[in-house]
């Protein structure tokens, strides 16, 4: 029953406006904040853009929306949400975010970029963010109306990678597929600082580092997946990718896994990174495959 209240307060509260801040979105919705969600990260300190589009002490949760381009490409019915990276204490939410909503929009999928609550030791936090953009995306809550979707999937980079199969695995809503860009899966060998970020320091553990190293997480429930690497990757090894890639597997998940020679970490929709036109091929040829 607490739960049930503070999502039927969001619902009446969340409001579909042009935002102050201008992305390039066509919509914003405000999903909720500490007060209104389910639960809170416990930030209270304002929200910070330390650089020109890194986000950081993140406390209210936003879905910035942009619909697919129809006029250029044939409508294919299909959503995603989009997990920025960050090590879940920031939000890169250009190159990781709304650059990659327009290239989605533009090739008839329709995106919401979710700025997404630092977990700040509460690992509920982002995953009940995510599920709740995926009621938006899908019409279950009101506030996407311009974006209608017959399938939303869930797509994510570093750690928005883990956000993304962290709803993939354990979620009670779960996406159609998830799009995983150099994500963080494993903790060991793993990026520490996404998993300290997560749970909170003090209760970092062999157990929890298991459970939330989400190669253990997978069942044949598990939605497809597509995940992309760098070989050269040392921030997040590319061991993330192969385990969840060899779980979907096991289980008879239908994936698909290209780690490319070089890259390093973070190239998310950089016109440097030598496989862009790889990657946008990878994706929108998988997406094809899938058949949704």
């Amino acid at each position: 029953m607490n739960r049930i209240l503070p999502l039927i307060a969001s619902f009446l509260l969340m409001t579909t406006t042009v935002s102050a801040q201008d992305y390039g979105q066509a919509a914003t919705v405000r999903i909720w904040d500490n007060a209104t969600a389910p639960h809170s990260n416990g930030i209270t300190d304002p929200e910070e853009e330390q650089e020109p589009y890194r986000i950081a002490k993140v406390s209210s949760a936003v879905l910035y929306l942009y619909p697919a381009d129809t006029t250029r490409t044939p409508n294919t019915g299909l959503g995603v949400v989009i997990c920025p990276g960050g090590g879940y204490a920031r939000l890169a939410i250009d190159h990781e975010g709304f650059m990659m909503a327009q290239w989605l929009a533009s090739n008839g999928i329709s995106a919401g970029v979710l700025k997404y609550r630092m977990p700040n030791g509460h690992p509920e936090v982002p995953l009940e963010d995510a599920e709740q953009a995926l009621r938006i995306m899908r019409g279950e809550v009101p506030g996407a109306e311009c974006c209608p979707c017959r399938k939303v999937g869930v797509m994510g980079f570093s750690a928005g990678g883990h956000l993304a199969a962290y709803v993939s695995t354990l979620g009670a809503v779960r996406p159609d597929f998830s799009l995983l860009f150099y994500p963080v899966i494993t903790a060991h060998p793993g990026h520490q600082g996404s998993f300290t970020n997560l749970m909170g320091r003090e209760n970092r553990s062999e157990e929890n580092d298991a459970y939330y190293s989400l190669e253990n997480r997978v069942t044949e429930q598990t939605p497809p997946a597509l995940l992309l690497h760098s070989d050269d990757d040392r921030t997040v090894p590319p061991v993330s990718s192969t385990r969840y890639y060899n779980a979907l597997k096991e289980h008879g998940v239908k994936a698909s896994l290209h780690i490319f020679p070089t890259g390093g970490h973070g190239w998310g929709f950089h016109d440097d990174f030598r496989y862009q036109k790889a990657w946008q091929w990878a994706v929108l040829d998988w997406l094809e495959s899938l058949d949704l």
